[in-house]
């Protein structure tokens, strides 16, 4: 499944998935796993790690009784590359900054 970036940071933007998103990069946990270190409900850690799920930086399966969470390395990936792209362009844009500031300089010393 494709990853849109603005639905991988949105879901990424909440504490408790963040949290969760951490916890997974350790390895798989069950939903119960995943619980135990938030005052929150079973109910309520599963309709995290669904948004997770529907962004795409998660898999779940169901093993018997317990649902196993895992990350989607396709997903991290993609919002990995996404990053990536951004800095390249904002280097590229402060390198010509630079640029243009270095070459102002003298002429700002010579007009004194």
């Amino acid at each position: 499944m494709p990853v849109a970036t603005d639905e991988a940071f949105g879901a990424l933007a909440d504490a408790t998935r963040l949290d969760i998103v951490m916890r997974l990069s350790r390895g798989a946990a069950s939903v119960s796993e995943l619980a135990e270190p938030h005052a929150m409900s079973l109910r309520a850690v599963l309709k995290h790690v669904q948004v997770l799920e529907t962004a795409g930086l998660v898999r779940t399966v169901k093993e018997g009784r317990v649902r196993r969470c895992e990350l989607d390395r396709h997903g991290i990936d993609a919002a990995g590359k996404w990053i990536d792209e951004v800095r390249r362009r904002w280097e590229r844009r402060l390198d010509r900054l630079d640029e243009y500031v270095t070459k102002q300089k003298p002429a700002r010393q010579e007009k004194r």
